[in-house]
This record gives C-alpha cells, sequence and structure tokens, in this order.
C-alpha cells in the first residue's frame, strides 16, 4: 500500500487503517533513533507526525498515538537534559509545546471542516424537501382548483353536443354556462400563480443569506423582515428590490460585509443595504451605473407603491428603501 508524503484526500480517506498506524510507527521510530543518536534538534522532525496524528478521528486511537507521541519526544530530550539545560532552552522550549499541542489544533480544524460539510448537506437536503413539498402544494392546488371545473366543462359539453339537435335554446344556454365556468376557472388559476410568485422580505433575506454566503460576504440583519399591516403587493416589491440590491452587492461591491436593516415607523416602511464594497462611480457615470446595476427598474418598482430609494456611498454602498404607509395603504384602498 503505497503513502503519500502529505495528507491527500486518498490518503485521508484510509488514516483509519492498520498501515497508517504503522506509517506514524515508522515516523516516530525515525524520530526517536535520530534523537537519541544525534541530538534532541532532531525532535522538531515531529511537527510532520504531529500534523498527520490530528488527522484520526477515532478517540481511543487518537490518544494512543498521541501518548506514544509525547513519549517519542519527551525521552529524547530528558536524555540530553544536561546540554539543552541553558538559555537556549527558553528559544526551543516554546516550539515543542506548540509541535505537542499541534495534533489537537489539527484535529479541532478537521471536526469543524466536516460539521461544515453536513451542515451544508443538510441545508441542500432541507431545500430539496422545501421544493419538494412545494411541488406538491402546487399539485394539490391545481387539483383541487381545476379538477372539479375541468369535469363540469367536460360534462356541459357533451350535454350541449345532444342538445344541439334537440333544443337549441338549452344548448345555448349551456354553452354559456360552459363560458362562466371557464372564465372562473381562468380567474382561479391567475390568482393561484399570483400566490406563487408573492415574495415576502423573510423568504429573500433567507435567500440573501445562502447567496451571500456562497460569495464569501459576511451577512447581518437588524429589525423584523415582517412589517406590521403592510400590503401584498409593497411587501412583494421591497422584496424585489432587496433581492436587486443583493445581486448588486454580490455582482459589483467586492465586499467583505453585508448589513440589511428593516424599520418601521409611522409615517413608512424602510429597507437599507449596506456593504463595505467599493462604492458607486458619481458624477457622469452615476447614470449609466444605476441602469446597469437594474436601479431604474428597481425605482420604476417602487413608483408604483408611492416609493423612494436613496444611494449614498460611503465606507462602500448604502442602498436605502422607503415605501409610505400612508400613501400606500390609500392606494390600496383606491385599487381595491
Amino acid at each position: 500500500m503505497a503513502f503519500s508524503l502529505f495528507p491527500t484526500g486518498s490518503f485521508i480517506l484510509r488514516r483509519e487503517n492498520a498501515p497508517f498506524f504503522y506509517w506514524l510507527l515508522l515516523q516516530m521510530a525515525i524520530i526517536f533513533a535520530f534523537g537519541m543518536g544525534y541530538g534532541f534538534n532532531y525532535l522538531f522532525m515531529g511537527f510532520f507526525t504531529a500534523n498527520f496524528i490530528g488527522w484520526y478521528s477515532d478517540d481511543r486511537k487518537f490518544r494512543m498515538t498521541l501518548v506514544l507521541f509525547f513519549l517519542v519526544e519527551t525521552v529524547p530530550l530528558l536524555y540530553h537534559l544536561k546540554e539543552v539545560w541553558n538559555p537556549g532552552l527558553l528559544y526551543t522550549l516554546p516550539f515543542l509545546v506548540i509541535m505537542m499541542l499541534s495534533p489537537f489544533g489539527i484535529r479541532s480544524m478537521n471536526r469543524q471542516q466536516k460539521l461544515e460539510r453536513e451542515l451544508a448537506h443538510a441545508n441542500e437536503q432541507i431545500r430539496n424537501l422545501i421544493k419538494g413539498e412545494e411541488r406538491m402544494r402546487i399539485a394539490r392546488d391545481l387539483h383541487d382548483t381545476l379538477g372539479h371545473t375541468l369535469s363540469l366543462i367536460t360534462l356541459k359539453s357533451q350535454l350541449v353536443e345532444k342538445l344541439v339537435g334537440v333544443n337549441a335554446d338549452q344548448a345555448r344556454a349551456e354553452a354559456r354556462e360552459i363560458q362562466n365556468t371557464s372564465r372562473a376557472a381562468l380567474r382561479q388559476v391567475r390568482e393561484l400563480v399570483s400566490d406563487m410568485r408573492t415574495a415576502t422580505l423573510a423568504e429573500e433575506l433567507r435567500e440573501a443569506r445562502i447567496i451571500l454566503e456562497s460569495a464569501g460576504i459576511e451577512l447581518t440583519h437588524e429589525g423584523n423582515p415582517r412589517f406590521e399591516g403592510i400590503p401584498d403587493t409593497a411587501h412583494n416589491i421591497l422584496s424585489l428590490c432587496l433581492r436587486e440590491a443583493v445581486t448588486n452587492v454580490v455582482k459589483h461591491s467586492r465586499a467583505s460585509k453585508c448589513h440589511i436593516g428593516f424599520e418601521q415607523t409611522e409615517s413608512e416602511w424602510r429597507l437599507s443595504v449596506k456593504d463595505d464594497g467599493i462604492g458607486v462611480s458619481n458624477g457622469t457615470d452615476s447614470q449609466a451605473a444605476k441602469e446597469k446595476n437594474g436601479l431604474k427598474g428597481m425605482g420604476e418598482r417602487l413608483a408604483l407603491v408611492g416609493g423612494t430609494m436613496k444611494m449614498t456611498a460611503r465606507d462602500g454602498t448604502q442602498l436605502t428603501v422607503f415605501v409610505p404607509i400612508v400613501i400606500t395603504n390609500h392606494k390600496g384602498c383606491e385599487a381595491g
């Protein structure tokens, strides 16, 4: 069985096998022989072995090899104690302590990486389950919405076919019923599709976290995204603005941190997205930058609910969206 001198993927996968333990024994035997025969400075070759010991995931094997490694390092050190007992020991002793403790650090790092992989896998499974549940919900809604209606249209169309040559007036009445039923079905489908497309700030915040973390950008947020009393239209538009702003942060900002704030006052709802990136251009390029970053379309959507937005560049970029409560509710009443 061949071994690599570096902890590559295939090597790590076989670290629990007996050959891996024998490989560590060979390294420790060489360190012990050189340490006893040639001087204590050869003990520093143990940094290589200490790294490999940290890759053990089994507690019993880790403790066993660690105790053996301590003996391999301390016995030659005690053997040469008279030689090393001098002021120079103050400079070498910290490195020996670091070498002894490094297996714990390597093991902790590996456990953290394993937990992160498991968490990513669990999140992926959760997203797949959510998608599957959403498909089931859509299928149930479509069945409940259209199943009975389409069956009714089929029966009435068959009845019209029979009545055409017998009773034309009744056939025309049944045809009108079919038209009314089909219009009702179309209205139900539109309502169903509208409900599917409605976005919420809470959902967009979760999606923003996933997107920003994938881009290596740290996300913090403040406030409650579930604004009290906000109409569905305004909520949907704010959600689309949040999505567009986060997309701009990922694409253009070169930021390492992003902060999202939600605030509700007596007169308006506020959404702010702040990053610590390179900021936005000024002067003649500002209008082109807005169109490029989708801010023009964002402003047009906000105008539908009487909203506005403000963008500032100081230590990064901050985009703040304002939606007035009174005007939005007033427009919602007029629309109703």
